[in-house]
């Protein structure tokens, strides 16, 4: 039978009795040259034995991690996994995700097996590469530079070599957004087709209001004010990432500080990025009167979701992507990309149209800025409430540009 001791921090290694009755100590020994992780086990007829083999053990590894400091002999592998376990603690949990894709499916499999020491220019470039026959996008391998940059800037504040010349590797290059906004034609055929449907103002919240998806979805109906014809944009729906990929028990992976509210398994309502993000922003009439009629025949959300799923769960980015993609092919909008190809509008880039109405309308920048959460200029409520009446007159225009009146 084994005998279970005090459990120590994580990393200082365990002592524990086995099934024979012979003391076993146990302490992770780093990493081969390939950065794969091992362990090494000390066994003894007697407790004492064995604290004091784990002692030495951990001596040599404390000993052997300063050298490794000093010297840079420490492989891409080993210190990603390290900079992702302190990522995870700082940077919002969809940042995070992102960055633990870019080293666990492009960085680590071609170069975290070299030590960060010896890397060359060519072996960055390795990278963006194999990124490239892959098929991936500029704006992914724009990403994965960059993330890989940052990891290489960190390794060298923590002490470690890195090649200047390493870190001086260019980008992938710059590219332009795929992103279009629509023309005040186009989104009104979208609208001709989304008026029909009992969810109408979902729809208009994005073309005209602006709307971000996940704002749009973590609206909930205690933000909305239809007699003042305002709403407040103050979270966001998002899927936060489990600590253990597919384990609910493991709990969340969330930083320091991270404000969220759990609405539905791994649904929660976050707050924006920027104090800019949370605003007020006035209901032109024609979505005020869309609000109240769809109020009525809503599905019920026990967390009071505007928008919800059929079902009252929330509804998923996925979902509402396919319903925006119904509706743009019905209304036969699409977006023409510079190599003359063609495609259905996305989802944002009602937001993009949203902006592009109100530059065409003669809007003022701050005004949008106010209305689209893009800047600090707009970020206390005072200044929100006293310049409401011009946000108010701005999206009333754009409301009339695309054929929504009262």
């Amino acid at each position: 039978m084994m005998a279970k001791v005090k459990q120590r921090s994580k990393g200082t290694g365990s002592i524990y009795q086995n099934a024979r009755g012979q003391w076993v100590a146990s302490i992770e020994a780093g990493w081969s040259e390939r950065g794969s992780r091992h362990r090494v086990t000390f066994k003894g007829r007697t407790k004492a034995a064995v604290r004091a083999r784990l002692t030495e053990a951990q001596r040599r590894a404390t000993a052997e991690l300063a050298t490794s400091q000093t010297c840079g002999s420490i492989t891409v592998k080993r210190w990603a996994e390290r900079w992702l376990e302190q990522r995870q603690r700082i940077v919002r949990p969809g940042t995070f995700v992102s960055d633990r894709s870019g080293v666990n499916r492009w960085i680590v499999p071609t170069i975290g097996h070299l030590r960060l020491d010896e890397l060359a220019p060519a072996d960055i470039r390795k990278v963006t590469t194999a990124q490239e026959d892959a098929g991936l996008a500029l704006a992914t391998m724009q990403r994965t530079h960059a993330v890989l940059g940052k990891i290489l800037a960190d390794a060298v504040a923590e002490g470690y070599v890195v090649p200047q010349r390493v870190r001086d590797v260019s980008g992938p290059g710059a590219g332009h957004s795929s992103r279009q906004s629509l023309s005040a034609e186009s989104a009104a055929r979208i609208l001709a087709v989304a008026v029909t449907r009992p969810d109408a103002s979902r729809w208009v919240a994005a073309l005209v209001e602006g709307l971000r998806p996940a704002e749009a979805l973590g609206l909930t109906w205690e933000m909305v004010d239809l007699k003042a014809a305002t709403m407040t944009l103050a979270w966001q729906l998002k899927a936060l990432p489990y600590r253990a990929f597919r384990r609910p028990e493991s709990g969340f992976r969330v930083p320091r500080g991270f404000e969220s509210r759990q609405i539905c398994g791994a649904y929660h309502l976050v707050r924006p990025k920027t104090r800019a993000g949370s605003r007020v922003i006035p209901l032109v009439p024609w979505l005020v009167d869309s609000l109240s009629s769809w109020a009525k025949c809503a599905p019920s959300s026990p967390s009071g979701l505007v928008w919800p799923r059929g079902d009252g769960n929330p509804r998923s980015a996925e979902l509402d992507r396919r319903q925006w993609y119904e509706i743009a092919r019905e209304a036969k909008v699409s977006v023409t990309l510079p190599d003359g190809n063609s495609r259905t509008p996305l989802l944002y880039e009602a937001r993009h149209t949203a902006a592009t109405l109100l530059l065409a309308n003669g809007i003022d920048e701050t005004t949008i800025k106010a209305i689209l959460g893009h800047s600090t200029v707009l970020s206390t409520q005072a200044y929100l409430h006293a310049d409401e009446s011009r946000a108010r007159a701005a999206l009333e225009v754009s409301a009339k540009t695309v054929g929504l009146s009262r």
